[in-house]
């Protein structure tokens, strides 16, 4: 009784106390165990559906009533990726795994139609083998959801519908953020799309619209659609008074329906005198070249503005950029967008007018926060924006231009786009210094010193660039080295080279300075470049020791001299300079001739018809003194400069020595003198700096105080300073008077062509008037011979 009453009080209290909780528990066990039951009867009636349509199909293809056997399953189909081997995986098995992700993926879009079945086996069968279907599966799934299938939607090129587009973000959000991020790709639009979805958001662009009663707006969609067909009945030739109209809407009131026809009609513009690929009628023709230029400057000037309008633009102090990206709005202008920017693209490849070309290269600007999501399209952009900035043909203004479009994407992307923008403008660079001249040298040094700027914006980013670059570099000079082929060292002695090595000096000049290092308050990262760039820049001017590439030698020492100015690093440059004063080049004396002054500007390699003549060995000479002179300039307030210049002294006395001997010296009195006074400018500044040393009172272990040695002092009043000035100047003017004697030889050409040209064309007519005069004669003649033939029938008649 006592047991009774105990389990009787037990049950009570179960029942006050847990019997709520075990019943909802027990009820939402249940409705779990009724979904995946649910669930479970789903996939047994589709694979029974498919199984139904597959045979249906297979018996369709056979030969004379027979019904082919369905094929045999997948070896490894079913299993799960842990159970699944290694050889089952690479026989096909990823296959099994991708279609159970895109089954899964149709399942969460929404109710599917019974014809989808047989479109979902055909695709796997079809679609199994080539990586354009494979990577086009989740396009098939949206649109098979929405009963829209389309034949090209598992071609190449076309994209997600932008439906299907919106209902993937809808009703599954993850996938869509998923495939956003690991394959915007999938994500594509269609560029020939007709951009009917930008409409859909111009519905409440007028203010009065929300105010008026559901009546009164049904009459006015009424009309605005009644106008429209009105419009395309009329045909679809684009006149100045419809791009007005346009015009006024976007400036009034933003319009994105007439900011969608801008697009529609600036596409036609792009892609005007160019036979159709496609059966797919344009929207609008163009006739007029009124018409043609209206297009071009209302879409190029006003869909940036009517973006920005609709889809702000945050900007960072730091740079940053922030466009609302998961926005219904954002994705249904982005086709726009896609559109739009394709189309400049697609523009930019036929102009060549610059002042266009600035136009339509200005407009890439503003739009290039909203691009930033597409990778794809953001490397296809970078590449033809670097195409003109590049070009040898290019404009100082265009490449200006294209330049700023480019640094405004390396600002504002992240660490993705700022590796792919520098490594397209470094190919760029090397591509476009193939050929070097006297009019192609100004444009190549715009374009170094302008990407040498890029490089300093990310010092990560640009340090893992730079030194995958200068190793590059290395690897050909090893290679040209360790292959010692009769040709193995042209990969080395070439513009291309030369300029890259040039570049990469430009680069760690601009941004390795104590003055940048300063601002910045930490030392650059791309000072560790150093010492890699200037033992490949050695090891290039050391390969082919010969007088035919002192030319190059000399370029190498330059873009030297200018790393250590900058960077106040120490190279050891007079061993390389005094190597040519002691090749047997210099040592000989020269032989006389008629050549023209060698311009050692834009030639790295000598012709052999120079070697071991007066014009040359000048020229090297020359050189020689002015590099040498910079180099010991760079040091001339150095406490240590007597110590520094003893050795240089010493091998110059030793050559002019040598030079003014009567029986195998050079006799070249021009270099000697050179030479000479050089020697005695090196002796006087560092007797003006031993005399300025006496007087200090540290020792050397002291590196502060022996660092700021003269370190204010004017280095212009060192007598080395004063002498390198003069020099300085001397040689500029000496080229601008080569320079203008050059351009006045350029015109002269030019006018002795044309007249050629001119007397050719006088020539051709006058034959053509000796001909025709012939032409006459003989037609004179045969009807002399006509009349005499008629008068001989008459008399024998």
């Amino acid at each position: 009784m006592a047991s009774g009453k105990k389990n009787l009080k037990a049950t009570k209290k179960f029942e006050k106390k847990h019997l709520k909780g075990v019943l909802d528990k027990r009820n939402a066990n249940a409705k779990i165990k009724q979904r995946y039951q649910v669930a479970d009867k789903k996939k047994a009636r589709r694979a029974k559906d498919a199984d139904f349509f597959k045979g249906v199909k297979d018996g369709e293809e056979g030969k004379d009533g027979e019904a082919k056997k369905p094929a045999v399953v997948a070896k490894g189909k079913g299993k799960k990726v842990s159970e699944m081997s290694v050889d089952d995986f690479f026989a096909g098995g990823f296959e099994d795994i991708i279609d159970d992700k895109a089954a899964a993926a149709k399942a969460k879009l929404g109710k599917r139609k019974r014809s989808a079945p047989k479109d979902d086996d055909a695709d796997m069968e079809d679609g199994s083998d080539s990586d354009g279907s494979l990577g086009a599966q989740p396009v098939a799934s949206a649109s098979e959801d929405d009963g829209e299938e389309d034949d090209d939607d598992g071609k190449e090129g076309h994209g997600m519908s932008k439906k299907a587009m919106d209902d993937l973000a809808e009703k599954d959000p993850d996938f869509y953020k998923f495939l956003k991020e690991n394959d915007p790709d999938a994500l594509d639009f269609d560029d020939n799309a007709d951009l009917a979805e930008v409409d859909d958001l111009s519905a409440g662009e007028e203010s009065s619209d929300e105010e008026q009663p559901k009546k009164k707006r049904k009459k006015a969609a009424a009309a605005a659609a009644a106008a429209q067909e009105e419009e395309l009945a009329q045909g679809n030739e684009l006149t100045r008074a419809t791009v007005a109209s346009w015009r006024k809407a976007m400036a009034e009131k933003q319009s994105l329906r007439a900011a969608r026809q801008v697009v529609l009609a600036f596409r036609v513009a792009a892609h005007l005198n160019e036979e159709d690929e496609e059966d797919a009628p344009q929207r609008w023709t163009i006739n007029s070249p009124e018409v043609f230029n209206d297009v071009l400057v209302l879409a190029l000037k006003e869909i940036p503005v009517v973006m920005n309008h609709h889809l702000p633009v945050k900007e960072s102090a730091a740079g940053k950029v922030y466009v609302q990206t998961e926005t219904k709005k954002f994705r249904t202008l982005s086709l726009l967008l896609k559109s739009y920017t394709s189309s400049i693209m697609h523009l930019l490849s036929t102009l060549s007018d610059d002042r266009t070309l600035k136009l339509t290269l200005s407009s890439i600007t503003p739009i290039l926060p909203y691009l930033l999501s597409f990778k794809k399209l953001i490397r296809a952009l970078a590449k033809s924006v670097v195409n003109f900035w590049a070009q040898p043909a290019s404009t100082e203004t265009t490449k200006i231009t294209a330049f700023l479009v480019l640094r405004r994407l390396v600002v504002i992307g992240d660490k993705g786009i700022r590796e792919t923008v520098l490594k397209a403008t470094y190919q760029g660079l090397v591509q476009g210094c193939r050929v070097t001249n006297h009019n192609t040298i100004q444009g190549i040094n715009l374009m170094k010193n302008s990407a040498a700027e890029l490089w300093g914006i990310d010092p990560a980013v640009g340090y893992t660039t730079a030194f995958t670059f200068i190793r590059q570099l290395a690897i050909h000079l090893r290679n040209s080295i360790v292959h010692n082929k009769h040709d193995s060292f042209r990969m080395v002695y070439n513009w291309q080279f030369t300029h890259s090595l040039d570049f990469w000096s430009c680069v760690l000049a601009e941004h390795c300075s104590p003055l940048k290092e300063a601002e910045a308050g930490k030392e650059s990262q791309l000072k560790l470049l150093i010492y890699p760039l200037v033992q490949v820049t050695l090891g290039a001017m050391r390969l082919i020791p010969t007088a035919l590439y002192f030319p190059l030698r000399f370029h190498l020492v330059r873009s030297l001299l200018r790393t250590s100015r900058a960077t106040g690093t120490y190279i050891p440059l007079a061993s390389p300079l005094l190597e040519v004063l002691s090749s047997a080049e210099m040592k000989k004396p020269p032989k006389a001739t008629t050549l023209k002054a060698f311009d050692f500007s834009v030639a790295y390699k000598a012709p052999k018809s120079y070697l071991r003549t007066r014009v040359y060995q000048d020229g090297v000479g020359e050189q020689v003194v002015e590099l040498l002179s910079e180099y010991m300039l760079l040091w001339s307030t150095s406490i240590a400069f007597p110590e520094l210049a003893l050795p240089v002294v010493i091998q110059l006395k030793r050559w002019v020595k040598q030079a003014r001997s009567k029986g195998s010296g050079n006799r070249n009195a021009k270099l000697v003198a050179q030479l000479v006074l050089l020697v005695q400018k090196l002796e006087a500044n560092a007797k003006f700096v031993e005399d300025r040393r006496a007087k200090v009172d540290f020792a050397p272990r002291d590196r502060a105080q022996v660092d700021a040695f003269l370190r204010d002092f004017d280095v212009a009043k060192t007598p080395l300073g004063a002498y390198v000035v003069g020099q300085r100047k001397a040689r500029a003017e000496r080229a601008k008077m080569l320079e203008e004697a050059r351009k006045e030889d350029d015109r002269k050409r030019r006018e002795d062509e044309r007249a050629d040209a001119e007397d050719a064309e006088d020539d051709s007519e006058d034959e053509m008037d000796v001909d025709l005069d012939g032409d006459e004669d003989e037609v004179d003649e045969d009807e002399g011979e006509d009349d005499a033939e008629d008068l001989e029938d008459e008399d024998d008649e």
